[in-house]
């Protein structure tokens, strides 16, 4: 999928948590974290936006696009070692990161959730399709609407 309906799909999901984080500053940290989170599956493509990172390319010469870094496997890996350093950042940084695996095992391509396995979850969404637009713009609706009620 296109970064655009990550984003708009990651901004539904985080609307969906904030209720239930009780501090203020603790929304920020989730909803921040969260955000940024959804980036990271896409750092090994060299073109996105997390692939322009500085180091990432190292990356590359590791694992190819929508393997390792596209896996539950890292995602959990990563959220506990996150959970033992820095608790509060742990729940963000999973949702976001596995929003984005979610969105992208509907996709043609799909994903290997339990890499190093070979098992692969793939759907029927090309990416940039009239249907992944589609995709977007009714998360940018629901996203308006999670936002107007959370704000009453």
């Amino acid at each position: 999928m296109q970064l655009k309906t990550h984003l708009a799909i990651s901004i539904f999901v985080i609307l969906l948590f904030l209720p239930y984080i009780s501090e203020d500053i603790n929304k920020i940290i989730f909803a921040f974290t969260a955000f940024i989170a959804t980036f990271i599956p896409d750092v090994d493509i060299r073109f996105s936006k997390a692939g322009k990172i500085p180091f990432t390319g190292i990356l590359r010469f590791f694992t190819k696009h929508r393997g390792m870094v596209h896996s539950l496997t890292l995602c959990l890996i990563i959220s506990v070692i996150i959970a033992l350093f820095f608790p509060i950042l742990a729940f963000g940084f999973f949702t976001g990161y596995s929003t984005h695996l979610i969105a992208d095992s509907f996709t043609k391509m799909g994903i290997k959730p339990f890499w190093p396995l070979k098992f692969e979850v793939k759907g029927w969404i090309t990416t940039g399709s009239k249907i992944e637009r589609g995709i977007f713009y009714v998360f940018v609706a629901l996203d308006l609407v999670l936002f107007t009620i959370y704000l009453l």
